[in-house]
């Protein structure tokens, strides 16, 4: 029997560099698909046409100087459009959305890893998101020099995995101090074991929203 969720399910999934997101939340939508659940996977920056354009410039181009707010304002026109044109529509449809890195990032890499203004972060995001959060944020945290050594094992590192040590120190003590200040929505994942002991933390946190959300056709 086809599974719906009541008034759709957004669950995003973050962490520093090297934490294993992207593999976790590609499988738990996996094994919701399988179950019968409408997921979409998605991912900022490049979720759309135009994000992926704009991925390209903030994160490939290294020859292109941004400076912090151009920055901001590029992985905010992502999500503008992000929100706009992928999100909100399938949340209406009821479906389940997961998502790989979202405004948490943002918060995390450019207000606390680069130090940028968060009052200037909070009001172009609330303007662009329509104040939309996620029911659920898997946070997979890891130790910084760990995690940075497995993301360079994956290929050519990016512009912000080529930032220094200094900066992802920030950003994984910005992404748990986000943690602490919101407890209900973000959950953290120690990655510390393997995969499969991993991906059965994210499962429990993940099927317990699922099952206060579903309802059945």
């Amino acid at each position: 029997m086809a599974q719906k969720v009541e008034k759709g399910l957004f669950i995003t999934f973050e962490g520093p560099e090297g934490c294993g997101k992207s593999t976790q939340s590609r499988r738990i939508c996996e094994e919701l698909r399988a179950e019968g659940y409408d997921v979409i996977h998605t991912v900022e920056p490049g979720g759309t046409s135009l994000g992926q354009n704009i991925r390209a410039l903030l994160l490939e181009k290294e020859s292109i100087e941004l400076s912090r707010k151009a920055e901001i304002l590029l992985f905010e026109t992502d999500r503008a459009q992000h929100v706009e044109q992928i999100i909100v529509p399938a949340l209406l449809e009821g479906k389940i959305v997961i998502c790989d890195r979202y405004n948490t990032a943002t918060f995390a890499y450019q207000g606390y890893g680069l130090g940028a203004d968060m009052e200037f972060i909070k009001k172009i995001d609330d303007a662009v998101t329509g104040g939309l959060e996620p029911h659920l944020t898997v946070l997979m945290d890891i130790d910084v020099e760990t995690g940075l050594k497995r993301a360079g094992n994956t290929g050519v590192a990016d512009r912000m995995e080529k930032r220094d040590l200094k900066f992802h120190e920030k950003v994984r003590a910005g992404y748990l101090d986000l943690a602490e200040k919101y407890p209900k929505r973000i959950r953290v994942i120690k990655v510390n074991d393997g995969i499969d002991e991993v991906y059965g933390l994210v499962r429990k946190q993940v099927y317990d929203i699922v099952e206060r959300y579903k309802r059945s056709e």
